[in-house]
């Protein structure tokens, strides 16, 4: 297979699995506030932690246990406190679940917000710095800059289909109980994503 398609492919399988950059990017599209925005500062930031990982990064960090521990401590209490967030959300609901709303918050928000679940989550350091440097390890020359190619188009293929699609979405979204569906499995599976980061610690 070439090292483009081998990139996209591999970039595909990683990033379409539901995880936090998803849910949140989903959200933003359902709201038609910002989400293109959303979807930017996520590609963004995975393109630049994919960079990393292809030009080496990744196994050096994965070398080094106390960063790898204090990297995933802090990217699990991030997923915790916006799951609980959205569990909240699920649970009182009201005006912020409204479409029209402005639940999706200010431009900062959403950039900072897009930051932490990128920058801050252990599982996307995992998949884009690692996984992917890793399977680069065998590339040289042009072969290895097209497959980063193929990963980065990957990435920002899928969040700003994600940010679209969610559009599509709005007439359905519009009642409040869809938005609690919603809001209960966002936070269910960042909830599970902190547990099984903090279950998966190992003490250097």
């Amino acid at each position: 297979m070439p090292p483009l398609l081998r990139g996209l492919s591999l970039g595909l399988s990683l990033i379409v699995a539901i995880g936090p950059q998803n849910a949140f990017v989903l959200r933003q599209g359902l709201t038609r506030r910002f989400a293109l925005l959303a979807a930017l500062a996520c590609a963004l930031c995975d393109t630049l932690l994919i960079t990393l990982g292809v030009l080496g990064v990744g196994g050096l960090l994965a070398g080094r246990a106390a960063l790898v521990l204090a990297g995933t401590g802090l990217g699990a209490a991030f997923l915790l406190w916006y799951g609980l967030r959205a569990l909240r959300g699920a649970w009182v609901g009201g005006a912020a679940l409204h479409v029209s709303g402005v639940g999706a918050g200010t431009p900062g928000a959403v950039v900072g917000t897009a930051l932490g679940f990128s920058l801050l989550n252990p599982h996307a350091l995992l998949d884009t710095v690692v996984l992917i440097g890793g399977a680069s390890a065998g590339l040289d020359g042009g072969a290895r800059l097209a497959f980063l190619a193929g990963t980065v188009l990957a990435s920002w293929a899928w969040f700003f289909t994600l940010a679209l699609a969610g559009r599509t979405l709005a007439p359905v979204m519009a009642r409040p109980g869809a938005w609690r569906v919603l809001d209960a499995v966002i936070g269910v599976t960042l909830l599970g994503t902190a547990a099984g980061l903090l279950l998966g610690l190992r003490l250097p």
